[in-house]
């Protein structure tokens, strides 16, 4: 469904000089240095699948996404969307994509939103049976029929993004493009929001490809993560991959009827004790969890137990 093949991009950085007449002789000289702001990235991406672009900022995330999309063109290297090349046949893969930037709308500021609907109705030349249908499931999913006749201007950042995603959506694309769609949000819009993405790649097969910061939404929307950084490519895997990859214990919480005798036990990292409660640090590659329970039920009686993995935002400061 997307491919990338030793994508670059880089930019160029006119020098200023200090002082009045340094800025004025910099008009001049023309001086610059390049930087990539994305450098030599290849990955595939099937259909269906929903991939984590993840890298702290100024990583390159936006840059490959506005290259996958054909707003951007790259200074080498091959990207490829449904077999479309972005940059050549830039109108077709607009037939056949959705974006959203959480940073900037598509839809017509001053205008209520269903107008902004059926503009894009026209643009996409969709028939009027599977627009009603499309009002009807996204109303559905979305809840956007209250604010259909508020002027964009005036609705709140959660409600502008339903817009956004069902905006994106209208033309039934099989590939969707999110750049931080819940920056933002408060709780109950990213909970909303990250239902509508689920019911489309779970129901729809759509194939989705999210940057973000929010550590929550890679956790409970991502299949895999690819984590770039300076524009290069750290990681390609799965949230698992990438935190046994990374090598951070999993955490048990125990606590005993009695303060407990502890023992050393291979895999073990590190014990925290603190009178009857106890925190196991643990490798899972070098000892399974029931395995674990069954030693620590030897250092007393246990009356309470809970485990925890890593934060994700733990795994990401990790890699960096």
């Amino acid at each position: 469904m997307i491919e990338a093949h030793q994508l670059r991009k880089s930019f160029k950085i006119y020098k200023s000089k200090k002082g009045m007449l340094g800025s004025m002789l910099s008009l001049f000289s023309g001086e610059y240095e390049e930087r990539n702001a994305v450098d030599s990235i290849s990955f595939k991406i099937e259909e269906g699948e929903f991939v984590g672009y993840i890298g702290p900022n100024g990583a390159g995330k936006s840059t490959t996404i506005k290259m996958l999309s054909g707003i951007l063109h790259p200074s080498s290297g091959v990207a490829k969307v449904l077999g479309i090349n972005p940059q050549k046949n830039r109108k077709m893969l607009a037939q056949n994509i959705g974006i959203v930037f959480g940073q900037r709308t598509q839809l017509w500021w001053d205008l209520p939103v269903i107008d902004s609907f059926d503009i894009l109705k026209h643009m996409y030349k969709i028939e009027d049976r599977h627009y009603r249908r499309f009002l009807k499931h996204y109303d559905d999913i979305l809840d956007i029929s209250q604010f259909l006749q508020t002027p964009v201007r005036k609705l709140s950042l959660g409600q502008r993004m339903r817009a956004d995603l069902a905006a994106a959506m209208i033309h039934n694309p099989p590939v969707l493009f999110l750049d931080e769609p819940t920056i933002g949000l408060d709780v109950v819009a990213k909970h909303k929001i990250r239902e509508f993405l689920q019911e489309m790649n779970k129901s729809e097969n759509k194939t989705v490809v999210l940057t973000t910061h929010d550590m929550d939404d890679i956790e409970q929307l991502c299949s895999r993560v690819i984590v770039i950084n300076q524009g290069r490519m750290v990681l390609d895997g799965s949230l698992e991959e990438l935190r046994n990859h990374i090598g951070l214990p999993s955490i048990l919480t125990v606590t005993y009827e009695q303060p407990p005798e502890l023992q050393v036990v291979y895999g073990i990292e590190r014990t925290e004790s603190n009178g009857r409660e106890c925190t196991v640090l643990y490798d899972r590659s070098k000892i399974s969890s029931p395995a674990l329970l069954q030693e620590i039920s030897k250092w007393g009686t246990p009356l309470d137990i809970q485990m925890k993995e890593p934060d994700i935002e733990e795994v990401i400061q990790n890699i960096y």
